[in-house]
């Protein structure tokens, strides 16, 4: 077990505190095993331009893994198993998170400093769904997802704008997408489109999450925002694969309970 973020005595009184001194989730032993073989084949990997593959009935060849592509960017997948999680929870996971302290250190108490919204009006608006809470709302970040700590930001979007097929959202292809362009706030190099494809399965949920590293969507269209000609380190791609595994594996474990407690208290 990691170095907990230290908190406040005012974090420390708030109820939900009590998930920032459990012990995280442990990231199950076959995945590790998984990421421990390495990158994966590049040729395997699913291009950003057919990101909308991820509509297919199945499963696509990287599910979990992490590589360099020829062109120099990152790929990262990783398929979280999320007993009990639905759509609704999910998509208010995301407009919650920013909207209170705390809230996005209980995710990753090792890792994750914190995260406001800029757009908190928004976020709390009882007359929008929780989709349009989140959607067009931009996160700043504080977090070490193994390159150490860093700040962060995640403009969220509706899945339209970033090229994604919204009618098939709702269907038993997939029941939310939680998407954005992201990045470090010091860097236009270290630019990230990040996908969080929800669907049901029995019993709950299963979440395949993408990121393609060194790209953003603009207009619909994925545009490379790495300079030609530079590639990123095999490690960059690696330690978020592991970072994002931790994560999740800890959100999949405590949203159903803090859904059940605190979906009221925006």
């Amino acid at each position: 077990m990691g170095t907990k973020i230290p908190i406040t005595p005012e974090q420390e009184a708030l109820p939900i505190s009590k998930y920032y001194h459990r012990e995280p989730a442990p990231i199950p032993a076959e995945k590790l095993a998984l990421l421990a073989k390495g990158p994966c084949d590049p040729g395997c990997a699913l291009d950003i331009h057919h990101r909308n593959d991820l509509f297919l009935p199945g499963y696509l060849p990287v599910e979990t893994g992490y590589c360099v592509l020829e062109d120099g960017t990152g790929f990262v997948a990783n398929h979280t198993a999320m007993p009990g999680v639905t759509a609704e929870m999910f998509d208010w996971w995301f407009a919650w998170h920013g909207c209170g302290p705390l809230r996005y250190t209980i995710w990753d108490p090792e890792d994750h400093t914190g995260a406001v919204s800029l757009n908190y009006g928004q976020a709390r608006c009882a007359a929008l769904s929780m989709k349009e809470r989140y959607w067009g709302t931009t996160h700043i970040i504080r977090e070490d997802i193994g390159m150490g700590a860093d700040e962060l930001f995640a403009s969220f979007r509706e899945p339209r704008e970033l090229g994604y097929e919204q009618d098939k959202i709702g269907t038993d292809a997939c029941s939310t997408i939680v998407c954005a362009n992201s990045g470090t706030t010091r860097s236009a190099q270290m630019s990230v489109v990040m996908t969080h494809f929800l669907r049901s399965v029995p019993g709950g949920s299963e979440l395949r999450t993408r990121f393609w590293m060194g790209w953003h969507i603009i207009s619909g269209k994925a545009r490379r925002m790495l300079p030609e000609g530079a590639a990123l380190p095999i490690e960059v791609p690696r330690a978020l694969v592991y970072h994002n595994a931790k994560e999740f594996t800890n959100l999949a474990a405590i949203l159903p309970q803090v859904y059940a407690e605190e979906r009221d208290r925006f």
